[in-house]
């Protein structure tokens, strides 16, 4: 006669007492995380912003953010309002920089308003408008922060990404790709016009500031693409309130 825990009964049992138990405990480590994975995002969120406006702890060649024992307290020296626009509505709002731009893009998708948080920094008598972006590059998400002066002038930018390959599209968040962004125009001839990452460009110094393009990287052409797109169509939402700062 064969033992019970030769029988079928007893291994599904087992199977399913085991996932009991180890799902249990996943959601117990996941409970305890919690705060502290919020508050790595959130950490995250204003190194982020403080790097697009040019506060950071950069080298002459990386790029460097503001340490983590020190950001929450340099962010409010640096960030003097968090707004949000909804429509023709702008509110402040301190908690902005935690709206999640992927739901926003989501809720517009359905034809709802969507909120676009901006951020008003002031650093050695300047004040940048600093707007976050997300869109799509060659395997997974991309996005960044980009700081803007009243003119739509850029003054920095950051950008990250979820998956895109090493030593080619993850380059986007290297210093020699950034910089370039810095004094691009984004309109042409008073109109909104974006800023094309172009393998074309006959500008590989990025002396011209009123081609709306940055040089590309090399072997990463989708995801170059894909920051242009994302440049265009997320900081276009905005020009009706920068029309408003003339």
């Amino acid at each position: 006669m064969s033992k019970k825990t030769d029988s079928n009964v007893y291994t599904v049992l087992f199977a399913i007492g085991m996932v009991l138990v180890v799902g249990s405990l996943l959601a117990g480590i996941s409970s305890m995380l919690k705060g502290t994975i919020e508050s790595n995002k959130r950490i995250e969120k204003q190194q982020n912003i403080l790097y697009a406006m040019g506060v950071n702890e950069n080298d002459e060649s990386s790029a460097v953010f503001v340490s983590k024992d020190i950001v929450e307290k340099e962010f409010p020296k640096y960030i003097k309002k968090q707004l949000v626009i909804e429509g023709t509505n702008v509110s402040e709002d301190q908690k902005a920089y935690l709206i999640d731009v992927k739901k926003q893009q989501a809720l517009a998708k359905e034809g709802k308003v969507r909120k676009l948080p901006l951020f008003v920094g002031e650093k050695e008598g300047k004040t940048f408008y600093i707007a976050p972006i997300r869109g799509k590059g060659l395997w997974d998400a991309i996005w960044g922060y980009v700081a803007m002066d009243k003119n739509m002038v850029v003054q920095g930018v950051f950008f990250d990404h979820k998956g895109e390959t090493p030593g080619l599209g993850a380059n986007i968040k290297q210093r020699f790709f950034m910089d370039d962004f810095t004094g691009e125009d984004l309109k042409n001839n008073g109109q909104f016009k974006g800023i094309t990452v172009s393998k074309s460009n006959a500008d590989p110094k990025n002396e011209d500031k009123n081609d709306n393009e940055v040089d590309a990287i090399a072997g990463a052409t989708i995801t170059g693409d894909g920051v242009a797109a994302m440049i265009k169509s997320e900081l276009k939402l905005y020009v009706p309130y920068f029309k408003t700062l003339k």
